[in-house]
């Protein structure tokens, strides 16, 4: 027998009555019934009563929706803290009210060591270009500063933080006086979020959860990786969201792995999966998506960053390991990449054990019959985000200028 005090918890049943309880079991339920954290009973108000005497707890809705919670299936959760509660650039419908909110942001906070804004988006801004390095120079009084596309496939940055990045003029992505791209990115990204205090870093997580559970989500899966954030942001979420209340969070490490050594790695993370953001290309609103026939206003077909054999490699050994694997793919190309990859890896292990694995793909929106069919034999997972179409569809939206009208209807 065991004679250890029982623990302090929460109550183990509670009625909630009085609202309207959303459930395809009873479309006219308005009370329910939780014991130990689980659904146990929906149904009426009348029917309520025959519980009353043995939870042992009661809540009055007050007419109030009770829903399930959503499940946000990709989420940055310090860079989105950040945001919320720094310099967030989403609300700017010009480049001069772009500027004005760094202006505004770097007055108001005197002892940054790095500005950190996050949401421009040119092609929303009737000047249809970036701010320029002299700009941000000017509006950045000197400092060092780094601003992320909406997408976060590139960045601008004033003349003081690339002074802090030795070499970054020859890495890959390098732009004088445009946004940065790839390696020249992830470089100037890392040495931004290296200013990031522990505590700055706790509150942006702090309010990010908080604001999804504003919005009715209770999960996140965190797409973490080496070029994203840093092993400690990663696991300082994860042990945030085991101690404090609030949406839990699944965490993606996105890290290539090609042997057992890696994925036990990953494992040792507290990830769940090697997949989130796995690069096979970039944005399309940064021209880095891959795509299998040139940008319609660029001479080029964007950029990849793993192929099929670094992609069978991957799949094959987390599949091995027990791991879910993922990539980011947004062009054609890159998906068509991941597609054959995933194909070759199913010829190694057996199709049954790859479909058993759910690995997936982020974002995913250029799709055509060929892959959609790859993706149905081979039992892929499309994590996907429908307000890109909303933000960036329409025959006169950022997809239409990038790929034509003809290939942006195919999108999403």
């Amino acid at each position: 027998m065991n004679d250890r005090a029982a623990p302090q918890s929460e109550p183990r049943t509670v009625l909630l009555r009085g609202g309207d309880v959303h459930s395809p079991a009873d479309p006219f339920a308005t009370a329910m019934v939780v014991e130990r954290g689980h659904v146990a009973w929906v149904g009426s108000e009348g029917a309520a009563d025959s519980f009353a005497s043995g939870v042992d707890e009661t809540v009055d809705l007050e007419g109030a929706l009770v829903t399930p919670a959503f499940t946000d299936a990709h989420v940055h959760t310090t860079a989105t803290g950040l945001a919320l509660t720094g310099l967030d650039l989403s609300g700017a419908r010009t480049l001069g009210d772009a500027l004005a909110l760094v202006r505004a942001h770097r007055t108001a906070h005197p002892g940054e060591r790095v500005l950190i804004g996050h949401g421009w988006d040119a092609a929303r801004w009737p000047e249809r270009r970036a701010p320029s390095r002299r700009e941000l120079d000017e509006a950045a009084d000197g400092r060092p500063l780094y601003l992320t596309r909406v997408d976060v496939h590139s960045a601008v940055v004033s003349t003081a933080l690339l002074d802090q990045v030795p070499g970054v003029a020859e890495l890959a992505g390098f732009h004088q006086d445009a946004p940065l791209t790839g390696d020249a990115h992830h470089a100037v990204r890392a040495a931004a979020h290296a200013a990031v205090t522990p505590a700055q870093r706790t509150e942006a997580q702090r309010a990010a959860r908080a604001h999804a559970a504003s919005l009715g989500i209770g999960t996140l899966h965190e797409c973490a990786g080496p070029d994203i954030s840093a092993e400690d942001d990663f696991t300082g979420l994860l042990r945030l969201a085991d101690d404090e209340a609030g949406p839990r969070v699944h965490g993606y490490w996105a890290e290539h792995v090609s042997d057992d050594k890696g994925a036990a790695r990953v494992r040792e993370l507290g990830a769940v999966g090697a997949a989130g953001d796995l690069f096979v290309d970039g944005s399309l609103g940064s021209h880095t998506a891959w795509l299998a026939e040139p940008y319609a206003d660029a001479p080029h077909t964007g950029a990849a960053h793993l192929d099929a054999t670094d992609i069978a490699a991957h799949v094959t050994a987390c599949t091995e390991a027990g791991l879910q694997a993922g990539f980011h793919a947004i062009g054609d190309a890159a998906i068509g990449a991941v597609v054959a990859g995933t194909r070759a890896a199913a010829e190694r292990l057996g199709l049954a054990r790859i479909r058993a694995a759910r690995h997936r793909v982020e974002h995913a929106e250029m799709l055509t019959p060929e892959t959609v069919a790859g993706f149905a034999e081979l039992g892929l997972t499309a994590s996907v985000q429908p307000a890109f179409d909303a933000a960036w569809g329409g025959t006169e939206g950022m997809y239409a200028d990038r790929l034509g009208e003809a290939r942006a209807g195919t999108l999403n």
